[in-house]
């Protein structure tokens, strides 16, 4: 797992949702957004108290967990 230090998931924060640095701004919104064909200059230009750094983070984030597996293991 990559270091993730600025992603936090509190059950008071939006809902446990990840967000960035106990924000109320989501990781999922941010890739979103980057989804969309914003840049990182407009994404912290609508966003000023966030910075590169969370960005990078939330897709990094995001790119974990596509690659997170869950397995099923036999009852008895």
């Amino acid at each position: 797992m990559p270091r993730l230090d600025r992603i936090t998931q509190k059950p008071e924060v939006m809902g446990g949702r990840p967000c960035i640095r106990g924000l109320r701004v989501t990781v999922g919104m941010l890739v979103a957004q980057i989804g969309q064909g914003h840049s990182f200059e407009q994404v912290l230009a609508d966003y000023p108290y966030l910075e590169r750094e969370d960005i990078l983070q939330a897709i990094q984030y995001a790119a974990w967990r596509t690659e997170e597996r869950e397995v099923e293991l036999a009852t008895a």
